[in-house]
């Protein structure tokens, strides 16, 4: 937790933290053995190097920043010098900047395939985009696994950090700041890049200014349920341009489109997906909320802890985890329900800031038709009690270990 000042805790948090997130991810390792290639996707400074790097000291590998003149050379006929490092992990990070790499792998890994040399020759690491995801799909369908890095929540970081989590988001720079004044200009300084060089990069040709706006008008109403024609008023386009503009921040992993949950219910229930900036420090800081006393007077505080405990949670389930949220017209809901792979029906998580967590008639309601394997309500606060039958508060760090087991 920041302290009154807003200094950061010491070395051991620090170790702690980093010690989770490589926990959390030893399935980056794990992947290498299922493929022939895998690939490492998240927002830049999310953390893929460092553990890209974990990863390599475990055996023989090269490591390739595509960002380097000097890596980009070695790599002018990759046929050849790649095929010169048939016995090791080759690590190529920020993939994008050479797609056309692809092909090259493809070639590599069949030619592999023939000599006994199936799993685990390749980790690509490059941000989610449209052209990354579909210049790999066609060219290595059958021999690529995907892993999504997300920026860290609360199963890492602890109860203990929890508030600076809230705060700072993520991000490993930010979270681990000097100050929250230091944190802010980190998350300032990494808005303005991400607008101004990354996203034109991965080939989109948007106004950085049109994009901030955007970014900032969905701050304002995180977790609110999707009104395109609104969003497109408000920029003065129209909606097949703000569905663009959506579809491009979920293919970059910033904003989360949560999907409204359907069954075979008598009911009418939304229709519309609920949508996220997915890192609470990115909503504050497109915001301008510099510290907790400005975030908890901000009319944001409580979406946005509801959005940084679905992003925590989602990330600690199994891989292959369904996320929804539930709603009827009258409306009765479910902030979050999470189905797990083999499990015939979801958990039902409602998600509440303060100490004392209420539960309200409408979670009673929704739980009836959903009929939920488990029903949680997750608080602020660090014990663990029941709240009514069947229905227990749990603390979010623990609830994110309970849905990982």
């Amino acid at each position: 937790m920041v302290g009154e000042g807003g200094e950061a805790e010491g070395d051991a948090s620090e170790s702690r933290i980093f010690a989770g997130v490589f926990s959390r991810n030893r399935s980056s390792a794990a992947v290498l053995t299922q493929a022939p290639a895998a690939a490492l996707l998240g927002p830049r400074q999310a953390g893929k190097t460092t553990l890209a790097t974990e990863v390599a000291r475990s055996r023989p590998s090269l490591y390739l920043d595509l960002e380097s003149e000097a890596d980009r050379a070695k790599l002018a006929e990759p046929e050849l010098y790649l095929a010169q490092h048939a016995d090791k992990l080759v690590i190529l990070d920020e993939i994008q900047r050479m797609p056309g790499l692809f092909r090259c792998l493809r070639g590599l890994i069949d030619a592999g395939r023939r000599r006994g040399q199936g799993k685990g020759r390749f980790l690509v690491l490059g941000p989610a985009s449209i052209d990354l995801l579909k210049q790999s799909g066609e060219s290595l369908a059958g021999r690529i696994r995907y892993l999504e890095l997300a920026p860290l929540g609360a199963a890492e970081v602890g109860g203990e950090r929890l508030d600076a989590l809230w705060l700072r988001g993520g991000f490993p720079e930010s979270l681990l700041a000097a100050s929250d004044a230091a944190s802010l200009r980190w998350r300032t300084d990494f808005i303005g890049t991400y607008l101004e060089r990354d996203i034109p990069q991965l080939g989109p040709r948007i106004p950085a200014e049109t994009l901030r706006r955007f970014w900032t008008m969905l701050a304002h109403q995180q977790g609110g349920l999707l009104n395109a024609a609104a969003l497109a008023r408000s920029l003065a386009v129209d909606g097949k341009t703000v569905a663009a503009y959506i579809d491009l921040l979920v293919d970059l992993l910033v904003v989360r489109r949560l999907a409204p949950w359907h069954g075979n219910v008598r009911k009418r229930l939304v229709k519309s997906p609920k949508v996220y900036v997915r890192d609470s420090g990115l909503v504050h800081a497109l915001l301008g909320v510099g510290d907790h006393e400005a975030l908890l007077s901000h009319p944001v505080a409580g979406a946005s802890w509801e959005g940084m405990a679905i992003e925590s949670l989602i990330a600690a389930s199994p891989e292959g985890t369904e996320a929804h949220f539930f709603r009827t017209a009258a409306g009765a809901g479910i902030d979050l329900l999470l189905r797990r792979p083999g499990e015939p029906r979801p958990w039902a998580i409602e998600i509440k800031r303060g100490l004392a967590p209420k539960v309200e008639r409408g979670f009673h309601l929704a739980c009836d038709t959903v009929g939920p394997l488990k029903r949680r309500v997750v608080y602020a606060g660090t014990e663990r009690f029941p709240l009514a039958e069947g229905i227990e508060a749990v603390c979010l760090p623990d609830l994110c270990e309970e849905v990982a087991t």
